[in-house]
């Protein structure tokens, strides 16, 4: 071992130097690999173009939906092929990025679900070819308003006219803006795809032109793709439907009335569906909602029925004493989960005036910060109510520009006590101390209300919630708030502010429970995205991505673009502690069969020069973990295709990684020192790399690290190693443990 190129022996072959010849080409190796040019790329950076061969790569399923192959392949769950009766015609596209990946559907599950579409008739008859009962073109798109179902009319239309053969796919856009090259073309397949995000999803001509492309591949394939895309992102005169490709319209949504019916009937609630039907007050209440609106409005239904029914089943002398609330029927309730509270809050936020003949219901200054505090918290203890209250104020108050004003200790003691003021806003206070708030919609309506009134309070709304309940918990009622409040109107206005107010985990936890929602979902993957390479905000893609990644019920196309941002930071970032983050984030997906399939994959396209050298040397950094008794995964006859040495060698010949290599391989050496036969084979393999270019400090600071560790036999694994690695000269110079003799 040098900083020589000596020429490779095998492992077992003595150290001695009569085995080299005098001249000095006998001292070189007989091929040098080349560095290879690790240059920093994007995410969506374009790869090296590749040539068609009619020869198929051989590809391995290492776990659900993820495929392994010695070299590039552009597919989305296997080969591009056509075959009626013999091959026809080889689609095989060589990608910007790999393509979008999506979420097999259940064919039998969508046509089980409710879904009402009287009002859509006549554009479903449109999508249809009359002749054959099918659809008319293989690409549709589904310009509609958001929110009134254009997801669940595209889906069950693919569901009703497509073969049952056909293989449903809702796919994930994870773009900087639409390309016809991210779509996957299979056959037999039905693609559904939702464009949303007004920053990445806008629809171009030149995006729909080239649809034209694809819609002849699809055809060929027997298969179809249907898009949705909201009306303000499809502003252009030019974009009418052309050849393959048919721009439908939406412009209503089902009546609401009809849609909760519907769902409410499919989920077994038959009776509540009945009392919904018989109610002239809720459905008047039901009027004017758009589909989303409605599905949510069951959703409240429900959650009331259960709480009426609990009620109900609950012996008197056990009843809390809300005596208000116990005397309401299922159908106030109902009204009231239904309601947005709009009359009550604006007289309860109105102007403090004295009117002849009407008691005056506007709240004072300091109520409303005890309104809030309740509307969190819903029930708490009557001292975590108060304290959450006195909070708001102060943060209200240190946010104004000009002198602060606050209610002084005399004025607070001459007003109201805080039973009264608790009681005022619609709360009671038990025996215990425990203030009772058992009015979700209402509480909700109440943060709205604010929000939404109040402009200037939204800044300091933020801050006083991010700090109420620093716990990362996605249940806590404060990370729900959190997120409704911050993505409430759809924008990055507001996650950016929080970003700012928010530790890191508590606004992971937050945009966790965001990332899965069908409606701003995709705009909270954008913005993290955008985030990994934002100096101070990493840290929160990395604990968002985390958490996406800890759920064993998480999809693979969450996963895939929880690993994409994860790679982004990587890729991007110069802070040792984002980076160790990023690793530990590694090291937990390590331990998930699928995500140890990403990460080899990762790996793969390090060492194939087809991604930055830091994730990747992260991700086998994160394999190495994978450690147990006898020879580690990555080298035994279960590992992955992965050229270990090279890995190895990269990572040793580095001194920023090198410290953090050597502790995972003397855990492997140490793992097997129990049997002799792990033992020799694993340090065989080792004392490639080991003797490679420029290893001397490496070699050196395993060998200290490995001092007092034997093997069962009693053989010194620091010596053995010395003896094996160090060449006679050198041994003359150093001894084992780094000094010089």
């Amino acid at each position: 071992m040098s900083d020589t190129s000596y020429p490779p022996r095998s492992a077992g072959e003595p150290n001695g130097e009569g085995h080299r010849g005098g001249d000095l080409e006998s001292w070189l190796p007989d091929w040098v690999q080349s560095q290879q040019d690790h240059r920093l790329k994007q995410p969506d950076a374009p790869t090296a173009q590749v040539e068609e061969d009619p020869e198929q790569p051989v590809t391995q399923e290492v776990a659900p939906g993820i495929h392994t192959s010695a070299r590039p392949v552009a597919h989305f769950h296997g080969q591009v092929d056509v075959v009626a009766g013999h091959v026809q015609q080889l689609i095989l596209e060589t990608r910007k990025r790999d393509v979008l990946e999506g979420e097999e559907l259940d064919r039998e599950d969508l046509l089980e679900q409710p879904c009402v579409r009287d009002v859509w008739k006549d554009v479903w008859q449109e999508a249809l070819d009359p002749g054959t009962g099918g659809l008319r073109a293989p690409v549709l798109v589904v310009v509609a308003p958001r929110a009134i179902g254009a997801t669940t009319f595209a889906l069950r239309l693919l569901a009703e006219h497509t073969p049952p053969s056909t293989t449903m796919v809702k796919l994930q856009a994870d773009w900087n803006s639409p390309s016809r090259t991210r779509l996957p073309l299979e056959p037999r397949h039905a693609f559904q795809l939702d464009l949303k995000d007004p920053d990445n999803d806008r629809v171009s001509a030149d995006f729909l032109s080239s649809l034209g492309k694809h819609a002849d591949n699809l055809a060929d394939c027997g298969s179809h793709l249907v898009l949705t895309v909201p009306q303000e992102l499809w502003d252009a005169p030019s974009l009418i439907s052309r050849p393959g490709v048919q721009v439908l319209r939406l412009t209503d949504s089902p009546a609401a009335d009809s849609v909760v019916d519907a769902h409410l009937e499919a989920g077994g609630h038959h009776e509540l569906a009945r009392e919904i039907r018989a109610s002239q007050q809720a459905l008047d209440q039901l009027s004017g909602l758009n589909a989303v609106a409605a599905v949510r409005a069951v959703h409240r239904i429900v959650a009331v029925w259960e709480e009426y029914r609990l009620y109900r089943q609950t012996p008197v002398l056990l009843r809390n004493g809300a005596e208000q609330g116990a005397a309401k029927t299922f159908e106030d309730r109902v009204l009231e989960a239904l309601s947005d509270w709009r009359g009550e809050l604006d007289e309860l936020f109105g102007d403090r005036t004295v009117v002849a003949g009407r008691t005056d219901r506007s709240l004072a200054l300091e109520d409303r910060y005890l309104l809030l505090a309740l509307a969190v918290r819903q029930s708490a203890p009557v001292s975590l109510v108060s304290t959450g209250a006195r909070q708001l104020q102060a943060v209200v108050e240190s946010a104004n520009s000009g002198p602060t004003t606050g209610t002084a200790a005399q004025a607070s003691f001459a007003a109201r006590g805080l039973r009264r003021r608790i009681q005022d806003v619609g709360a009671t206070v038990d025996g215990r101390d425990v203030v009772l708030f058992d009015r979700p919609a209402y509480g909700r309506a109440v943060l709205e209300y604010v929000w939404d009134n109040y402009e200037a309070m939204r800044t300091p709304l933020l801050g006083w919630l991010a700090k109420l309940d620093p716990r990362p918990d996605p249940t806590d009622p404060v990370v729900r708030t959190l997120a409704s409040l911050a993505l409430r109107h759809g924008t990055r206005e507001h996650l950016n502010k929080l970003a700012e107010l928010t530790e890191p985990e508590l606004l992971g936890a937050v945009l966790r429970s965001a990332v899965n929602d069908e409606h701003v979902g995709r705009l909270v993957w954008a913005t993290l995205y955008s985030w990994a390479d934002t100096g101070g905000r990493e840290p929160t893609v990395v604990s968002t991505c985390r958490l996406v990644l800890a759920d064993p019920q998480v999809s693979s196309a969450a996963a895939k673009m929880a690993v994409v941002r994860l790679r982004r930071v990587a890729q991007r970032t110069s802070d040792p502690a984002v980076r160790q983050s990023v690793l530990t984030a590694f090291e937990e997906l390590a331990r998930q069969p699928a995500g140890r399939a990403r990460l080899v994959a990762e790996v793969q396209t390090w060492q194939q020069a087809r991604s930055s050298s830091r994730n990747g040397s992260l991700a086998f950094l994160a394999l190495m973990s994978m450690d147990g008794p006898g020879l580690p995964w990555l080298l035994s006859v279960d590992g992955p295709e992965i050229d270990v040495q090279r890995a190895l060698t990269e990572l040793l010949g580095s001194p920023e990684t090198a410290i953090e290599t050597i502790p995972r391989i003397t855990g492997w050496i140490r793992s097997c020192a129990s049997d002799s036969d792990s033992y020799v084979k694993l340090r065989d393999q080792l004392l490639v790399p080991l003797r490679g270019h420029r290893m001397f400090q490496a070699g050196m600071d395993l060998m200290q690290a490995l001092t007092g560790s034997v093997t069962a036999q009693g053989v010194n694994i620091a010596e053995d190693f010395y003896q094996h690695l160090v060449s006679a000269p050198f041994q003359k110079l150093f001894a084992p443990d780094g000094t010089t003799r």
